[in-house]
């Protein structure tokens, strides 16, 4: 009988598995460990190429953390005791943690001394609960960072700014240590080399190959298989047409769903830090097609992705090119000079300082606003201040000019994503390079990682202006040869938050409550900066918090609000439905006097 094949590495079975975790075919995976050793040693030397390359430029310190760590160990140094007493804290932690796991070897009872929390996923594993060893290394890790965190923020002396940015960066220091990122000290991963003879870490190493080739040089992690989508094909496919564009945004309006539409349209102005079509994913949680089918004749506008040619636009072109341009040309399309309007995000901050521009020149067209997760007071403008102040901002200027006038979309990509690192950082680390997984097809990462550029007069302007200065909430910024006077602002207000929401803190939004004097509606979604705002009510999840009148604080304003389950938009229908007029017959983008120029999503929205 003739011999047969030897099977591939990726194919052969492991034997049976002894305990948890299946004992694997040692010379395949020793060979499998050769691999992934000439792998990285390629991965070593290209970086060593790359490093002298590019030897003595740009700056040692960009991020300014190293000034706010040096001024942490000179506060600790002059005073041992705080370091004396957080190291005996420790310690007792420590040895309480190992007299309970001496417990559970014995069959005695025990207590967990540090449990994760119940929404780390990190921890999900089974193993890291059942298994007495990982379990051991979680509470371990757990206890410690949490030490390291409390000791450093406890330090007196610091100033709040300085405080948040160490708090921050020691954040993501113990999160990249974090016993999930290495293949000893994680189950899942562990299980997984052994089961696959550490194919696993094979496909993982040429994973980081392909990243780093992707990036040019800087490690590009892939959150999503982006082969799955394409915008206008099953994103953004709500039927309409663009019917105005210039040099920074194209203006879509989308094909009405009933016989009869409210008289008032309805404008929304999306971020350009990202892309419109998160208010326009699947049809199934599509904003913009949900609020077409309740009768509103919308208008959207779909900024351009800027490169160089547009690299000195200004926050004055993004609100006289942008807000203004869109006001007129809806004016014109719906033949009206009544309309209401939705900003969202940093398209909020602009529609608040066009708002009070308008009010300044007695231009009254605007009979409503609307608000999403959009701040206008930045004095608790949430983690993202940490990366504001003069260094910063100066290397950013810097770096931005030396590639041409803007700000790369994956700088920006990755300023988010360190505020939510264990998301979007680490758990692509393990299920990418750990795993040796392809990432998912998730509509939403998509939609993350489909990133646009800033040009460098607008994004530093907004930047030193409202993050660094906050001269918008105190009647300060001067827009298009106006001084923006947020108090001007009359008009009826709706503001949107969300609970979670890192990027634009409830707190920090319910700072405008007290900025607009017209009757403002304030309220609470669940979730965070994305899924609260884009929560359909067909799913039926999360919940929403209402209240009629404002308090001085948010807190108090919680203490009187109602909860509601399920979606806030119906709630924020009724509040919009009686100040849009009466219902009139449904219009036809393109059938007014401006004429249809290509189909929705456009050509600017599909712009890399």
């Amino acid at each position: 009988m003739a011999d047969k094949p030897a099977p591939k590495p990726d194919a052969k079975p492991a034997p049976a598995a002894q305990g948890d975790f299946p004992l694997p075919d040692v010379g395949v995976l020793a060979r499998n460990m050769v691999e992934v050793g000439k792998k990285t040693g390629k991965l070593v030397g290209d970086y060593m190429n790359r490093k002298g390359q590019t030897q003595g430029v740009g700056v040692v310190d960009p991020l300014n953390v190293g000034t706010a760590f040096i001024d942490l160990a000179t506060k600790l140094i002059h005073d041992p005791k705080r370091i004396l007493d957080a190291q005996a804290r420790l310690f007792q932690q420590h040895l309480t943690l190992w007299k309970n796991v001496g417990r559970r070897l014995m069959g005695e009872d025990y207590e967990t001394v540090f449990p994760a929390p119940k929404n780390d996923k990190r921890f999900k594993d089974a193993a890291w609960t059942e298994n007495t060893v990982f379990d051991f290394i979680k509470q371990s890790y757990l206890l410690t960072a949490n030490w390291l965190q409390e000791t450093v923020e406890g330090v007196d002396g610091l100033d709040d700014k300085e405080r948040k940015k160490i708090g921050f960066y020691t954040k993501q220091f113990v999160d990249a240590l974090s016993p999930t990122n290495f293949v000893l000290t994680n189950p899942e991963v562990l299980k997984e080399t052994l089961r696959t003879n550490g194919e696993n870490l094979v496909r993982g190493i040429t994973h980081i190959i392909e990243d780093l080739e992707r990036g040019k040089g800087r490690l590009a992690i892939r959150q999503v298989d982006e082969t799955k989508f394409k915008v206008g094909e099953n994103l953004a496919t709500t039927p309409g047409k663009v019917v105005y564009q210039n040099d920074l945004m194209q203006l879509l309006q989308y094909s009405p769903t009933t016989d009869e539409v409210y008289e008032r349209p309805l404008l929304i102005i999306p971020p350009w830090i990202n892309k419109f079509y998160i208010l326009d994913m699947k049809p199934e949680n599509s904003f913009i097609r949900w609020a077409v089918a309740q009768g509103y004749t919308l208008f959207v506008v779909s900024w351009v992705n800027p490169d160089q040619r547009l690299s000195q636009k200004a926050f004055d072109d993004y609100l006289t090119e942008g807000f203004y341009e869109a006001v007129d040309a809806v004016c014109k399309a719906a033949d009206t000079d009544e309309l209401n309007v939705i900003g969202y995000c940093i398209g909020g901050t602009v529609t608040a300082a066009g708002l009070a521009h308008m009010a300044a020149k007695k231009d009254a067209r605007v009979k409503s606003v609307t608000f999403f997760t959009s701040q206008v007071d930045f004095t608790e403008a949430g983690d993202l201040s940490v990366f504001i102040d003069d260094e910063q901002l100066n290397s950013m200027e810097a770096q931005m000019k030396a590639q041409g006038g803007y700000l790369d979309g994956g700088a920006m990509a990755t300023t988010f994503n360190m505020l939510r690192s264990n998301d979007l950082i680490w758990s692509f680390v393990v299920n990418n390079y750990l795993m040796g997984r392809d990432p998912m097809a998730f509509d939403l990462l998509y939609w993350n990682s489909d990133t646009t550029r800033m040009p460098v007069a607008m994004h530093l302007q907004y930047l030193r202006d409202c993050y660094r200065d906050n001269l918008l909430a105190q009647g300060k910024m001067t827009l298009a040869n106006v001084k923006i006077d947020l108090t001007k602002v009359k008009i009826p207000v709706f503001l949107q938050s969300s609970k979670e929401d890192h990027i634009a803190p409830a707190k920090s939004v319910y700072k405008a409550t007290k900025l607009f004097k017209g009757d403002v509606t304030f309220m609470m979604a669940g979730s965070g900066h994305i899924a609260g705002v884009v929560n359909p009510p067909a799913a039926n999840k999360y919940q929403y918090w209402s209240r009629e009148t404002l308090a001085p604080t948010l807190d108090t304003w919680r203490e009187g609000a109602t909860e509601t389950p399920g979606s806030w938009w119906p709630y924020w229908d009724k509040w919009l439905a009686p100040k849009s007029g009466k219902k009139v017959k449904a219009r036809t983008p393109g059938a007014g006097k401006l004429k249809a120029i290509e189909d929705a999503p456009g050509a600017y929205v599909k712009m890399k």
